[in-house]
């Protein structure tokens, strides 16, 4: 059986007007969760190695990262898949964590580490009691250890991107419980 060349034409002509794949161009700012992957993987500078945070990072904790949307989608901003969002990041401004806690637990007594955090009125006040005689060098160890001290300035400690980084999560009168089985 051979084909007419009139539909052997047609069916060229077809092949090349109507794309193999249909790519919508859309806003990335509105694509939903599972379309786009956050910092792009293929990007490996997202990350300061000063700060260990998202480069970029303001005091608002804000930074915009480059994102890469999933096949099929092309950006209107940049008509390519890929665009930039703001992602949440921890300001930081120098003060190490492992410093800080270092010259607690062997400085503390003299105060040493509230003056590197930037407390000179509670490191003066350890300095000439001797660390409030030495329990209130252990507190501050444990308030150190813990990040609920941190720098004076209102920044987050350089802690390494995966290191020991502690999210406190809160809860108000509008956060709902769900109750467990065991309960």
């Amino acid at each position: 059986m051979s084909r007419s060349p009139w539909i052997t034409g047609t069916l060229l002509l077809l092949a090349a007007v109507v794309p193999a794949s249909f790519e919508a161009e859309i806003d990335c700012a509105d694509l939903r969760m599972g379309q786009f992957l956050c910092p792009d993987p293929s990007r490996r500078d997202h990350i300061d190695p000063k700060t260990q945070q998202l480069r970029g990072c303001t005091k608002e904790g804000k930074a915009k990262v480059w994102c890469l949307a999933v096949d099929g989608i092309v950006c209107s901003e940049t008509k390519n898949g890929t665009f930039t969002r703001e992602m949440p990041c921890k300001w930081t401004n120098g003060y190490h964590f492992d410093t800080a806690l270092l010259l607690s637990v062997f400085l503390g007594m003299f105060g040493v580490d509230r003056f590197y955090l930037g407390y000179p009125a509670i490191g003066l006040l350890k300095f000439c009691t001797l660390g409030f005689m030495f329990l209130g060098q252990l507190v501050d160890v444990i308030l150190i250890a813990t990040q609920v001290v941190g720098p004076a300035d209102g920044s987050a400690y350089v802690i390494p991107f995966y290191g020991p980084g502690i999210a406190v999560v809160r809860s108000d009168n509008w956060t709902y419980r769900l109750p467990q089985d065991n309960w």
